[in-house]
Order: structure tokens, then sequence, then C-alpha cells
């Protein structure tokens, strides 16, 4: 989690409780002789209010819309106890919950608009002509994002109300760190986007037009073989170009890895030397996408390009109670163990460490610091990679049932 998700997370359980305290002493009388069992009418009253919160945050987390404010309205009213309360884009009502809304409407943009070029909480009255309307007076509170204002929260109420102020203005705070947080998911998943992206364009065009061209070889030769290795290359280059998903199984990882050696062996032959260890209850555990598969590349790429020894890689995934472990190691050149680390804190570039950045940061992301790439090697030394990831984390889940098939085929082996 980063250090914006955590002050983020803060601020609104603040606000929560705050604005959990303030309506939990208001409403405290109405809850007596109910719900003994959940401690005093202000502590009974709190738990209402932090629930119907809870409730009112998951479409908020997906922005501020049309769609998420019908949603969120009914809660949020719920949550302060008013009359009627609307919510407000910069341009116009998106939702409007309680009575007065086919005469409001008008006015309250008004007032928003006002309230926008100040960016300040207002109270005041209404002026409402219709004696029989109940909305005498009215909160406009700001929902701010990373751009400024974004709309605003207004409710309504009979009669002033210096709670209702305070209160209306704390719950707008707290819908407003829930649209930030909607901000963030989309950042986020704009980076993971990108950062596949620049996976892909790692997949080098040396290595399409090699494997093609050994491909081509076996065409007269070994045209059995040669079919075998042109549905291999096409299977490879569907997986790691594929438009869904930010993650998939480990055996649909692992069975990309095979295809993309068994490529890299039709061109290199008996120079390159592959041993697969992989536990059979470990094949169903998500994991990110393309994590696994750019650092085998990284890997065949420098240990077989860079010399002309023989090369081994040996891919290893084991069980470990509550995590899966995937170890790859080779006997290849290796590295500086210094420029690695420069090349993971993002300090120095190339075509070797695109992968490498960016399966670390993806790894912590997802699975926070702990879970980074764990890696031992040396110049001459070769390199040794270890990977965790956890069996089950929230938010994790793979687009798709594909990787039956593929587990079947790996217990198989």
């Amino acid at each position: 989690m980063t250090g914006i998700d955590i002050a983020s997370l803060a601020a609104a359980g603040a606000v929560l409780l705050a604005v959990g305290v303030v309506l939990g002493r208001v409403t405290a009388g109405r809850g007596r002789g109910e719900d003994l069992d959940l401690g005093t009418p202000v502590e009974r009253a709190t738990f209402h209010t932090l629930h119907t919160a809870s409730l009112a945050a998951p479409p908020l987390r997906a922005g501020l819309t049309e769609d998420t404010a019908r949603k969120a309205a009914r809660r949020l009213r719920s949550l302060l106890g008013t009359e009627a309360l609307c919510l407000t884009d910069r341009e116009s009502v998106l939702a409007w919950d309680g009575p007065g809304g086919d005469h409001h409407r008008e006015l309250v943009m008004r007032r928003v608009r006002e309230m926008l070029d100040s960016g300040r909480s207002q109270s005041l009255r209404s002026d409402c002509v219709d004696l029989q309307c109940p909305l005498r007076w009215v909160v406009i509170a700001p929902l701010t994002g990373e751009e400024g204002v974004l709309g605003a929260l207004v409710a309504y109420g009979s009669r002033e109300s210096a709670v209702l102020a305070r209160a209306a203005t704390e719950v707008a705070r707290w819908v407003s760190v829930q649209l930030e947080l909607a901000e963030l998911d989309r950042s986020r998943t704009r980076i993971v986007e990108a950062e596949i992206r620049a996976l892909r364009a790692q997949i080098s065009p040396h290595f399409i037009f090699n494997s093609l061209a050994a491909i081509a070889s076996f065409v007269r030769t070994d045209p059995e073989r040669a079919r075998e290795l042109l549905l291999e290359f096409a299977d490879f280059t569907r997986y790691s170009f594929r438009r869904h998903g930010d993650f998939t199984h480990l055996a649909d990882e692992l069975r990309s890895i095979e295809q993309y050696l068994a490529l890299a062996g039709a061109r290199f032959g008996d120079r390159l030397k592959v041993t697969l260890q992989v536990a059979p209850e470990v094949l169903p555990v998500a994991l990110p996408f393309l994590c696994l598969q750019p650092l085998v590349e990284n890997a065949v790429k420098h240990g077989l390009e860079d010399s002309r020894d023989e090369f081994k890689v040996t891919i290893a995934a084991r069980d470990a109670g509550a995590e899966a472990v995937v170890v790859i190691e080779d006997n290849g050149v290796g590295m500086d163990p210094e420029r690695l680390r420069r090349i993971l804190a993002g300090e120095q570039t190339t075509s070797s460490g695109i992968g490498l950045s960016n399966v670390d940061e993806r790894l912590r992301q997802v699975y926070g610091d702990d879970h980074g790439l764990v890696i031992e090697t040396g110049v001459g030394a070769g390199m040794k990679i270890t990977l965790r990831f956890p069996k089950y984390r929230a938010g994790v889940h793979p687009a798709g049932p594909g990787h039956e098939r593929d587990q079947k085929r790996w217990m198989a082996r």
C-alpha cells in the first residue's frame, strides 16, 4: 500500500469517526431500548453511522457519475438524517434523494456555482417559495479531488442547524477521500497497463524474426516439427499480447514460458538446457500477468547470446504453505550486484533491466514491499531470482478459466 493510500484511508477513518460521534450524540435518543447488546445509545448510533457509510463507499470508489451518485445519495441522506440530499458535479445535479427535487434543482445549481468560486462550505436559507415544502435550510459542501472542486454535496433541513452544517461538511470530506481513492485506482490501472505495454515492447523483434526463421528452416527437413513450433509461436504471441486482465494463473504463465523456451531451443539447439520442477498444487495460484516470462527471456537472451557455452536454466515452483515460491536460476554471465541495485532503484535503465525493475515494482504494488524480487548474482556467477506469491490476496483475480487446460497438462507430465 502506498503512502497516498495510507494517508487517504487515515483521513477517511478520522472523518467517519468524527461524523459517527457527532451524529451518534444527536441521534442517541432514537435508539433507546433497541440493540441492547451493541452498547450505549451513543455507541449504537455511532455503529449505525459507520455501517451506513460503509454501504455508501463502494459506488463512490468508482468515481463521481450519475450512476454512482444515485447509488450513494440514499445512503448519504440516511447517514445525515436530512429531509433531502443531492450530489452534483460542476454542471448539473447528478442525483437527488428526498422531496423537493422538482422545484429545487435549478435553484441549487445557482448556489453550487457560487460555492465553486470560493471552494468553501455554505449554510443558508433555501429561499423556497412553496410554503408546504419542508426544505427550509441548505448546507452546500464542496467535493474535491486532485483537480480541485469536482462538485458538491447539498443537504437540506427543515431549520437552521449547526450540527447539520458540521456533519455535512465532514461527510463531504469523506466523500472527497473516496473520490480521490477512485482516481488513485484509475491512475494505478493506467500505470499497470503502461508497464505491461513496456514488457510487450521488450519482446524483441529479433526474437520474433529468429523464431520464424528457425521454423522456416524445418519446413522441408521436418515439417511436423515446423508445424508444432508454429503453433507454439501462435500461442505464445496470443498470450503475450492479450488485452484483458491484469492477473493470470501460474499454469498459464508457465505454459507461456515453455512455449518461449521451445522457440529458443529451435534456434540454439543443444546449447540450451532447461529443467522444470513444478508442484501441481501451485498451478492455480494467481499472479500478475507477464511477471515470470520476462525474467526467463532476460536470462536466455544474455546467457546464450552473450556466450558460446552451454546454458542451463532451472525453473522451480513449490508449495510453501500460504505462498507459492518460484525460483528461476541460470548459469549465465550474471551481473554486478551494484549495477543490479541501481536497476531495481530506477537509477539505471538497460534492455535487461526493463523486465527486472518492471516485475519488481509490480510485485511490490500488488503484494507489498516484502514481496519484491530476491536476486542472487555476481559477475560470471549466473543469477538466481526468487519470487513469492500469496495464494490468496484480495483483488487478485485472473480473467477467464483458461488455466484448467494447462493445469491438467502439467499434472500429466
